[in-house]
């Protein structure tokens, strides 16, 4: 098809802004799927994505729209996540791109994920199209979307489209808009340059890449090269999704579509990778490639030990699907043997366990999330440290480093004093607060990606009765007065009970996991201390008591000497137990103290 008639765009939105339901209307209204064939959320294929109501994958599909003109335009649509964890899922879904429409919901407005990907796309350069949707609800407020999209975003607001995607409205509007606002594809050179945007794994035809091509065309038989890897591939396959595969004899300059090549595992090829002609390369590859780094860490064990080969094969059926998850092996003392997994966030690490679950009908225990800090040695050298249990010892560490991140949180005017008082209790701080409308304001602080790994998106929606959001980015590393908390049980260090915390909290978390762990250990026949250190100081305990057993009971009257003689026997025999006994820690306390973080 000639460029000028090929339009790609994607729908950019915070979370639950109607983002799907406006791609399932655009598809209904192109007749890319019969009225018969559409059911809600199309593009959303996984059952967690349709249960929760969130896009968890990037999914392209092409439509066919006739112009007022009479003109044939090809549409090429992506539909992104929009929640912050798979928010390098959207930088590589822009990078395929000309155009964004940028969907705001009228009823609550610009929200804190809806700033950061407008100023992701503006980045990019994209022409961006707002659209304001749900304008049917009751609650909508349209002129006061319209201000927020003028003063936050710098977009004017008479270019907004008034839609609704549940109902139908504006669906035609906004079509008319993408062909004519949003810019046809750049001329191509010669040589072939196609982006890989996503990539997923078919257990009969090996890896289908997602790829936009920017120059030159790609044909089934033809050898094709990975610019970052060099690896060389022959091309078996390539098309079109309308949302289905459909194939084609070629994909040309401008289009979006999948290559199948004899490519083995997802891991061969990066996200935001060049593919380029194996005959004739290009010389450079196309910008913005980078690495996907996971941002926190986790323990996974099977709860049966006999499970470990079975949650070994999920995790790498998982991993062929998901590039951004990361895993290696791992032993405990306590919980036997495992995996050290690396996820993008907590709805990443949250949504890795549930497809465990369900798709595998896996029992595992999550140990406590962490992150990775950079450890600086006094001998000069830095370790990068993801597991509490590799920490140096203390003498030898000159300063230990942690992840900061710059957070937007949006929360009502009425909040503020408690929004800022959680800020201040996660150790973090505010730099600057924006008042958004009458009702509104965005506080931008730093906080250290730790302290917020829990339960801090929790305790926003509390505070606001739900109505708080909030986005954040990576945002370097600091020093901090970190330490090592242990876990001692009878004198012995239990080594999935450790992890790294701030001195200023380290007592509070010592004393509530000694407790809780108090009530989770069963009583033995002598006393159980539990305590928690800082390398050799003990900052809390707590003893679980030792069954009582009433060795005089068989004694009745007599001299008291004979009571004493047994007491004596009894003390020495527990003193002996304690030297030589061990304390089994049962399976049940480990996932109830890990439930507990």
């Amino acid at each position: 098809m000639d460029l000028a008639h090929i339009r790609n765009f994607c729908i950019i939105a915070h979370i639950d802004h109607g983002k799907t339901t406006l791609s399932d209307r655009l598809l209904e209204t192109t007749r890319t799927l019969e009225k018969r064939e559409m059911r809600e959320q199309v593009l959303d294929s996984m059952d967690l994505e349709r249960e929760r109501g969130i896009t968890i994958k990037a999914h392209p599909v092409t439509m066919s729209y006739r112009a007022e003109n009479g003109a044939e335009y090809e549409l090429n649509l992506i539909d992104t996540p929009g929640h912050v964890d798979f928010a390098y899922e959207v930088s590589r879904s822009l990078a395929a791109c000309e155009g964004a429409l940028l969907v705001v919901d009228a009823a609550q407005g610009v929200e804190a994920q809806t700033v950061a990907n407008v100023h992701m796309a503006a980045k990019q350069g994209l022409t961006i199209i707002p659209v304001i949707n749900k304008v049917d609800l009751p609650s909508a407020n349209v002129e006061e979307t319209r201000r927020q999209i003028e003063d936050l975003l710098a977009i004017p607001a008479d270019t907004a489209i008034l839609a609704s995607a549940k109902s139908g409205i504006g669906i035609e509007d906004i079509l008319r808009a993408v062909v004519k606002r949003m810019p046809a594809p750049p001329r191509p050179g010669n040589e072939l340059q196609a982006l890989v945007f996503d990539s997923m794994f078919d257990t009969y035809r090996g890896v289908v890449t997602y790829v936009r091509v920017f120059s030159g065309e790609i044909r089934p038989g033809m050898m094709i090269q990975l610019m970052s890897t060099g690896q060389k591939y022959e091309v078996k396959d390539v098309g079109v999704f309308s949302p289905k595969p459909v194939a084609r004899d070629t994909l040309g300059a401008g289009s979006v579509g999948y290559v199948i090549a004899n490519i083995k595992t997802t891991s061969e090829v990066k996200i935001g990778e060049t593919i380029t002609d194996a005959r004739q390369p290009a010389k450079e590859p196309l910008p913005g490639f980078q690495q996907v780094h996971p941002m926190v860490f986790s323990g996974l064990y099977p709860i049966d030990s006999a499970d470990y080969e079975h949650l070994k094969a999920a995790l790498a059926k998982l991993q062929l699907n998901d590039a951004a998850f990361q895993y290696q092996s791992e032993s405990s003392a306590a919980l036997g043997f495992g995996f050290r997994c690396g996820f993008l966030g907590l709805l990443h690490m949250e949504i890795v366990q549930e497809r465990l679950r369900r798709q595998w009908d896996m029992d595992i225990i999550a140990t406590y999330p962490s992150v990775i800090y950079r450890v600086l040695k006094t001998d000069g050298e830095v370790l990068e440290v993801d597991n509490p249990i590799f920490l140096p010892d203390p003498s030898i560490v000159d300063t230990i480093e942690e992840p900061y991140v710059k957070a937007h949180i949006m929360c009502p005017n009425e909040n503020i004093g408690d929004m800022l008082a959680l800020i201040m209790d996660k150790r973090g701080s505010v730099t600057k607060t924006d008042s958004i409308d009458t009702k509104r304001v965005m506080l931008t602080s730093d906080l250290p990606l730790n302290e917020i790994l829990v339960d801090f998106h929790d305790k926003i929606k509390s505070i606001t009765r739900g109505y708080g959001s909030m986005e954040y980015e990576p945002h370097g590393y600091r020093p901090g007065d970190l330490v090592k908390l242990d876990i001692l049980v009878n004198g012995d260090p239990v080594d999935a009970f450790s992890s790294i915390v701030h001195r200023s909290k380290a007592e509070a978390r010592g004393r509530a996991l000694a407790l809780k762990l108090k009530e989770v250990i069963p009583q033995q026949l002598f006393q159980v201390a539990i305590q928690a250190a800082i390398g050799g100081k003990i900052i809390a305990r707590e003893t679980v008591k030792a069954l009582a057993k009433n060795v005089t009971a068989k004694c009745y009257g007599g001299d008291i000497s004979r009571k004493r003689k047994l007491w004596e026997k009894q003390k020495e025999g527990k003193k002996r137990m304690k030297a030589v006994g061990k304390v089994n820690i049962p399976q049940e306390a480990f996932i109830s103290v890990l439930k507990t973080g």
